[in-house]
């Protein structure tokens, strides 16, 4: 072979070994705030193991569980530069990216789990196709439930609960959004503060789903809970495109594959713990009150006040809103 046709096929080979999606065996690196041992961590390693099977070794996952790698803000970054490449987040945490994320976030927008579900069964794919277009690739939502309003005090009133030191979780907007719709001005925390918050005073009431609540031992520092399901709380699981698209084809199906799974168990197996925490939080003691048919009147009345300010600044699409609000009255009047 000359000297010449030894380096074209020396640099045609290369071209070719550098257009190939990971020719060498991947590492993804997967940030979550769940801790070992939860439900979610399983189903993770679980499909994990199953994606560096069915690849042959050449894609595995290592994940980063308990928030070790920090907040959504701080995993977001962490991704853009390269050092994550997915996260299992809050619906919160890629709204500044893809506002509609935040669609089935607002307050007091869902009444039911049938409501839920009927909605999420139409515009679950259309919200990911959204944020594929965003750059990032979603793999589904995962539900943890509807966050309840608990405090330290009686508190059924919109009134009451603006005269209460409300927490909301650190940088979360879609909460802050929420409180501010029914003018109550919330104190931001991070997750691992609250307990301290709720034994010191700093603050004397939360808004959160039942499990985690039990989860983190909230449910010992409140005495009530008011029966209104304030918020849908959600979480998704999603990688950023760009070390997505640099495995190939067939490892790229089986991922998606694989972690859709996951997330579909973890959607299933939370409805069934949020019902079961919620029976736990009265049995602990946890006084369960109603709004009257008045003060509902009113959360009800300025929650929808608040969800048209928000539509009309941006905060979820116009569009996206209106879907919404179609399918809930199509359920509502077929008498689901």
């Amino acid at each position: 072979m000359t000297i010449s046709r030894r380096i074209f096929t020396f640099f045609t080979l290369s071209f070719a070994l550098l257009c190939t999606p990971y020719a060498a065996a991947a590492t993804l690196k997967i940030a979550t705030l769940s801790p070992e041992g939860s439900s979610w961590m399983k189903l993770l390693r679980k499909h994990g193991k199953a994606i560096e099977q069915r690849t042959d070794g050449a894609v595995k996952m290592k994940f980063y569980p308990g928030g070790v790698m920090g907040d959504d803000k701080a995993v977001l970054r962490k991704m853009r530069v390269g050092q994550l490449h997915g996260a299992v987040l809050t619906s919160g945490g890629l709204v500044q990216n893809y506002p509609d994320i935040a669609l089935y976030n607002l307050p007091l927008m869902f009444r039911s789990d049938e409501e839920i579900d009927y909605v999420r069964a139409k515009l679950d794919e259309q919200l990911m196709q959204g944020l594929r277009e965003e750059k990032f690739v979603g793999f589904g939502f995962a539900e943890v439930g509807f966050a309840y309003p608990m405090s330290q005090q009686p508190a059924q009133s919109v009134a009451q609960m603006q005269a209460s030191k409300v927490w909301t979780p650190d940088n979360d907007i879609g909460s802050l959004r929420a409180f501010e719709a029914f003018d109550i001005s919330p104190i931001p925390l991070p997750i691992a503060d609250v307990l301290a918050g709720l034994q010191t005073g700093l603050i004397n009431s939360i808004a959160s789903p039942p499990i985690g609540t039990i989860a983190l031992q909230w449910h010992t520092q409140v005495q009530y809970g008011l029966d209104l399901p304030i918020l849908y709380v959600y979480g998704l699981a999603a990688m950023a495109e760009k070390p997505f698209k640099r495995l190939t084809p067939e490892q790229q199906v089986i991922v998606e594959e694989e972690m859709r799974a996951a997330v579909h168990s973890a959607d299933q197996a939370a409805r069934r713990d949020h019902l079961s925490a919620k029976q736990a939080l009265a049995k602990q003691g946890i006084k369960w009150a109603a709004p009257n048919e008045a003060q509902m009147q009113e959360w009800l009345s300025l929650a929808a006040e608040a969800t048209d300010r928000l539509v009309e600044t941006g905060y979820v699409s116009t569009e996206m809103y209106n879907k919404t609000v179609a399918l809930l009255e199509e359920f509502r009047e077929s008498g689901g």
